[in-house]
């Protein structure tokens, strides 16, 4: 048996304990996994125990990790599940704390989806095709793509991304207008019909002289 001699929390940025045996430092331990074994000074650990603590403490820095990782914004599972193969974490950690983050709803596909699909559309609005694209590169099944995708409105999409940019182009001819914002609305994956309507009714306004607020803007494509 060994005896716990001393418990000194971590320097670094992350809540670690350093676990000393008999006086001499062992291992360092999660601050969770010490507070959830109850280890204190004085606590004797057979070595069947040891091997316990530092199972459970590679369970723990995998799912801080995850934890982490979510703090930053909302992620599909697979994005997760690829980050912490990447930190070298083994499977079986992996899953274990994936499925205890879906139980208590950190994890869902489908708030991922609908997460990403609404901050597209209200910061940086896309096409359906490529909103699409981008879901099944993070790996959301695709029934939940397909429900998730079926609201956005291309014309709508397309013609209050174009009027920030049209912005730029105040000074530009017809011919320079129609290319330049053609091709930003193509690198955002919108057709030609679509295009092709947006840039048209963009040039338009601005040959009647009209000032559209963003605002003003969004409400009346959604009605076009």
């Amino acid at each position: 048996m060994s005896k716990i001699s001393g418990l000194i929390k971590g320097s670094g940025r992350g809540k670690t304990i350093r676990l000393f045996l008999d006086g001499k430092f062992a291992f360092s331990l999660q601050e969770e996994v010490v507070l959830n074994e109850r280890l204190e000074v004085g606590t004797e650990l057979s070595q069947l125990r040891i091997e316990s603590l530092r199972e459970n403490n590679r369970y723990q820095k995998c799912l801080d990790t995850a934890l982490r990782l979510l703090t930053y914004r909302p992620r599909s599972e697979r994005e997760i599940t690829m980050r912490l193969q990447q930190r070298g974490f083994c499977e079986k950690d992996i899953q274990a704390a994936l499925s205890n983050l879906k139980k208590i709803g950190l994890i869902d596909d489908k708030d991922f989806a609908r997460f990403w699909r609404d901050n597209r559309q209200s910061f940086n609005p896309r096409s359906r095709k490529m909103t699409e694209m981008e879901l099944r590169q993070k790996g959301v099944p695709l029934d939940i793509i397909e429900d998730e995708v079926s609201s956005i409105d291309d014309t709508s999409n397309a013609y209050r991304a174009a009027l920030k940019y049209a912005r730029n182009l105040n000074t530009a001819d017809y011919p320079g207008f129609r290319r330049r914002l053609g091709e930003y609305l193509r690198r955002r994956g919108f057709g030609y019909d679509v295009i092709n309507a947006t840039v048209t009714r963009l040039w338009n306004e601005r040959e009647r002289g009209e000032a559209v607020d963003f605002s003003e803007a969004q409400s009346r494509s959604e009605g076009y």
